[in-house]
């Protein structure tokens, strides 16, 4: 009885783990396809760049990238690219787990109802930590100040390597971090609700998967905006040795902003309008995969 035991044991734990590691290639996947839209979209999300970092309308962002030239349009794609790969890898497969461990025995006190939100803040986290780097070497790029400084991104990644971590590569990492946390779990927290809610109204899986993940994106887009321009300003310039810590930052850049909530949002009408669209396509191709897998 003992070995019969300790033989389903093991198939569980072995089927466990499978099913772990699919949650991380089923992720990997959705994003994967939906990034590929990225090389496309990459002028708008370096517009908004240049509307976060010099607090400028759009068409005067747009009137900086057409002065740059065409060559210099995409500096900058290359890492946005890798995050994007990598993203839906982490946040899907490390939630899906963290919500297995959530489910076991050990953590039985904690509402179920709550559970995804808190695998998903997790998930979060760890998505800050391995992104944090890629996002910094983007935003170096991005910055057409560096270019003469920087002109390659060897280069940045030359410069940012010989500096301290919390300068070079993880500068800005505490705003990230309370970013990517805040909108996983609202995105995890919220998403099975409306889904429910859609299927009852006869949509099919994938379709309400699509309607869901547009619709989330919205609260979490608004929600983590002004974290975004921070980070964006903080991660802009390469280290200088003189480093201001995340209080000092915010700060100064809410008195560029005028103290007025509307500056700060600038641009953000077209990260929504992106991420709409992004994390529409992305959960709906993660549930179809999930689904065929199930």
């Amino acid at each position: 009885m003992g070995q019969v035991a300790a033989g389903q044991g093991g198939e569980r734990w072995a089927a466990s783990r499978t099913s772990g590691l699919q949650s991380y290639m089923d992720g990997g996947r959705s994003t994967l396809i939906s990034s590929l839209s990225t090389s496309i979209v990459f002028p708008i999300n370096k517009t908004v760049f240049r509307q976060q970092l010099h607090n400028t309308a759009i068409l005067q962002a747009v009137g900086q990238l057409y002065r740059e030239g065409p060559r210099k349009l995409y500096r900058g794609v290359t890492p946005r690219m890798l995050m994007k790969m990598v993203q839906g890898m982490l946040l899907f497969g490390v939630q899906d787990n963290l919500l297995r461990r959530l489910s076991a025995s050990p953590f039985a006190g904690v509402p179920p109802s709550a559970r995804p939100a808190l695998a998903g803040l997790g998930a979060g986290l760890v998505e800050a930590l391995v992104l944090a780097p890629f996002e910094r070497v983007q935003n170096v790029l991005q910055n057409g100040q560096n270019d003469r400084c920087l002109p390659t991104q060897r280069s940045v990644l030359a410069k940012l390597s010989s500096e301290r971590l919390a300068s070079g590569f993880y500068r800005a990492f505490l705003p990230i971090a309370v970013r990517n946390a805040l909108g996983s779990c609202l995105f995890f927290g919220l998403k099975d609700g409306p889904c429910a809610l859609a299927e009852a109204w006869g949509l099919g899986p994938a379709t309400a998967a699509f309607v869901t993940g547009t619709l989330i994106s919205v609260p979490v887009s608004l929600a983590g905006y002004p974290l975004s321009v921070l980070v964006a300003n903080m991660q802009a310039q390469p280290p200088d040795g003189q480093t201001a810590g995340v209080r000092a930052c915010w700060m100064e850049l809410w008195e560029s902003r005028q103290r007025r909530v509307t500056l700060l949002y600038r641009g953000g009408s077209l990260v929504m309008l992106h991420s709409c669209v992004t994390w529409g396509v992305t959960n709906a191709i993660y549930e179809h995969l999930r689904t065929c897998r199930g």
